[in-house]
């Protein structure tokens, strides 16, 4: 079976960015003349979900080509991210010095699961046109 571990890992992260400026974009902050303090707000819900995610993604399987160029595991990202939802508010709420709020938990890890699940369809689609033209 065929690795995909580069592009899914760059898939992964590429996703995680854009779970994270949509976050701050639904909160009005992503004005450019606030750039270098909102870039380093971004940073501190970028980075753990990028450690949470690639913490519990490879215990789940989700480099593993068996699982991802199959549909009916397209649960898995979403499961992962859910479990990890936690890990990251906690790191979150560290590097914050303050707290992790559980609604915040939630909505993140709903909508960084619902991102993950969008992606992880896109590429088993984009896997299975190439295999058929092989």
């Amino acid at each position: 079976m065929k690795a995909f571990h580069p592009t899914l890992i760059l898939g992964d992260t590429l996703t995680l960015a854009v779970v994270t400026l949509a976050g701050f974009a639904t909160h009005g902050e992503t004005s450019l003349t606030l750039a270098p303090r909102i870039m380093l707000r971004m940073l501190t819900s970028f980075l753990p979900l990028l450690v949470g995610w690639f913490l519990l993604a490879p215990l789940l399987g989700l480099f593993s080509a068996q699982i991802t160029i199959n549909p009916r595991q397209l649960w898995r990202p979403v499961y992962a991210m859910l479990l990890a939802a936690p890990l990251v508010g906690v790191l979150r709420a560290v590097m914050l010095n303050g707290i992790a709020l559980p609604l915040f938990v939630l909505i993140l890890g709903a909508s960084a699961a619902l991102g993950m699940l969008l992606w992880r369809a896109l590429f088993l689609f984009i896997q299975h046109r190439l295999s058929l033209v092989q």
